[in-house]
């Protein structure tokens, strides 16, 4: 899991699973939290990506892998009212 960071808010969320995965959603403060409102689309790679255009501060996301909420590993994590952790991307 990764994100790049582009000019003007642009931001590319980047899901690589680890097995079969069917379906991959970004869910996030800047939709709220709908879990089937932004698809991810697979990659020739086998990654899952979605592009996104954000306001510049803290944003705070989770990945939905075929129905289950996983935080990105590989960000940095806040912890939520649910008793687990959202990743956050920060856009300046």
């Amino acid at each position: 899991m990764a994100i790049e960071r582009r000019k003007n808010g642009d931001v590319v969320f980047i899901y690589r699973p680890q097995g079969d995965v069917r379906r991959v959603f970004l869910a996030g403060d800047f939709n709220r939290w709908d879990p089937g409102d932004r698809r991810m689309i697979k990659s020739r790679d086998g990654s899952f990506r979605a592009k996104m255009t954000l306001e510049a501060g803290d944003h705070e996301y989770k990945f939905v892998v075929d129905g289950d909420w996983e935080h990105d590993a590989t960000s940095d994590q806040q912890p939520n009212t649910f008793g687990t952790t959202n990743s956050v991307v920060r856009v300046q």
